[in-house]
């Protein structure tokens, strides 16, 4: 994990409750090992459901860790334009915005 990448609240939480990060890191670690996804559909999965619950920190890293798996710009973007039905055009453009954060660099 490149810490420079993230948030300092979330580095500090880090930090303090290392046993607890440890054992979400191990929790991820066997849910992506539990299934025949590859870790950039993974990714994107998770992205949407970041999308969904409307939390752009999530949005913000599953966009860095689906691009860092392989995933294109136009997979990310796809990935949430599909949610437009089920989370409406709103939260996809909040979305949107997010993921333009990561992606320009911001």
């Amino acid at each position: 994990m490149d810490i420079k990448c993230l948030p300092d609240h979330y580095s500090q939480m880090r930090k303090r409750f290392g046993k607890y990060f440890e054992a979400l890191d191990r929790l991820g670690e066997e849910a992506r090992a539990s299934g025949p996804l590859d870790e950039k559909t993974a990714h994107l999965v998770q992205l949407a459901a970041a999308a969904a619950i409307r939390s752009q920190g999530s949005v913000h890293s599953h966009t860095r860790r689906a691009m860092q798996a392989g995933a294109t710009k136009e997979e990310v973007y796809h990935a949430i334009l599909l949610l437009t039905s089920t989370i409406g055009f709103p939260t996809v453009a909040a979305s949107m915005s997010w993921i333009d954060d990561i992606l320009d660099g911001k």
